[in-house]
């Protein structure tokens, strides 16, 4: 099994923190997705933001998160955005 900063944009502090809630290889964070696993952040670390999510999506992409097309930064905005709703800490 591949270790998760074997992605891209996944650092070890990313890393500890995927690990933490359950997503503990690249597989398990292809198979979640980058909204569902970003969810399972935000209720953890209710601090973590948009760039993030980004860098989840490019990890599972294998892309840099800057590098991610716009309408797909839009969507996952809107998703983010959508979650802040729910934490008044954000």
């Amino acid at each position: 099994m591949a270790e998760l900063t074997s992605m891209a944009n996944i650092g070890g502090e990313m890393a500890k923190k995927l690990t933490a809630v359950g997503i503990d290889s690249p597989e398990k964070l292809m198979e979640l997705g980058s909204k569902q696993a970003f969810f399972k952040l935000k209720e953890a670390y209710p601090n973590v933001c948009l760039v993030h999510l980004y860098a989840l999506e490019g990890a599972i992409q294998n892309i840099e998160f800057n590098s991610l097309p716009e309408e797909k930064k839009r969507e996952l905005k809107e998703f983010s955005d959508y979650l802040k709703c729910f934490y008044i800490g954000d």
